[in-house]
């Protein structure tokens, strides 16, 4: 009764909805999901194995935007994570049998199956980030990566930085890929010469810290580095502190991500790109609530920009 029917008088409406009131009642969800076929829950998927989601502050706080940015507009959310042949079988099963009315999916590695299984299914979805493939159809929310890495080189060359060197992510990794094409692309780089002036980190502190003494061996004069994210920009700066080299006297360091947590505590505190995780997560959302409402979304692919935060490193 409490759907408005014409059948229904307003006073004895008005009597079933005082009532509601009083009591507290909140309509069941599982009844209403028979009518409306909506569950009022959406998945966010990940394919990163469950270390990483927990080490990595970036996936905290998209997980944390996420929750924020769903429970706004009255949508509950489910973490998944998809990462081994167990977990695709089950999240495939799950999506297929109607718990969730969407989803929102974080899937950044060549030939990922979580983006094979879910294009597969008839749900409404929208990617963070460019997935491998088409994108044909496809509405997904970036951030300007490759902008962003121009932005930090030619900030270091801005510097009178000569010797510029790149801490690269995974490149299995489009997000990694575009960060280091847009080093590329400022340094003016034949493969060759970025081969040499680059070193893999996998996004891990560890991973960075390795790299850049494996830089700091290849290139003994380096005196600036573009790290492609803060938590490794973290491992690079201990291993130039190691070194003896001064930051940013000896060595300028630039991160990506801008983790304040990361970037204002390091020695010195880091000069980082900042993409807008909450915001990307927030459009993410503002897509998908319209798909389920069958609403136009004029962009179906979207970029947002990145800026340069300066603090003491370069």
């Amino acid at each position: 009764m409490l759907n408005a029917s014409p059948r229904v008088s307003p006073e004895a409406l008005e009597a079933v909805n005082a009532a509601v009131t009083a009591l507290g009642y909140q309509p069941n969800r599982a009844a209403r999901a028979l009518v409306t076929r909506r569950t009022g829950a959406v998945a966010v998927l990940f394919s990163e194995p469950e270390p990483k989601i927990f080490d990595d502050p970036h996936f905290a706080r998209l997980i944390r935007a996420g929750a924020r940015a769903l429970a706004d507009v009255d949508v509950q959310m489910v973490l998944m994570l998809v990462h081994s042949l167990d977990d695709q079988i089950r999240a495939h099963r799950f999506l297929a049998g109607g718990h969730v009315d969407g989803a929102l999916v974080f899937a950044p590695h060549r030939n990922d199956e979580l983006v094979s299984i879910v294009k597969k299914l008839p749900l409404p979805v929208v990617y963070a980030g460019k997935p491998w493939g088409s994108l044909r159809g496809m509405h997904l929310v970036d951030n300007d990566n490759e902008g962003g890495a121009v932005l930090a080189t030619e900030h270091l060359k801005s510097l009178g930085r000569k010797k510029i060197v790149h801490v690269s992510g995974p490149l299995d990794e489009l997000s990694a890929i575009d960060r280091l094409n847009g080093f590329k692309s400022a340094m003016s780089l034949d493969d060759k010469g970025l081969a040499r002036l680059t070193e893999d980190g996998g996004f891990t502190r560890e991973g960075g810290r390795k790299a850049m003494s494996s830089l700091l061996a290849r290139v003994p004069a380096l005196d600036a580095v573009f790290v492609a994210s803060d938590l490794m920009a973290a491992g690079a700066l201990e291993t130039l502190n190691e070194a003896g080299k001064r930051v940013p006297e000896d060595v300028a360091v630039v991160g990506f991500d801008d983790h304040v947590a990361i970037a204002e505590h390091t020695s010195p505190p880091l000069t980082s790109v900042r993409q807008d995780s909450d915001e990307q997560v927030k459009v993410m959302v503002e897509h998908l609530v319209k798909l389920l409402r069958d609403e136009t979304v004029k962009r179906k692919q979207q970029m947002l920009p990145t800026v340069l935060v300066r603090r003491e490193s370069a």
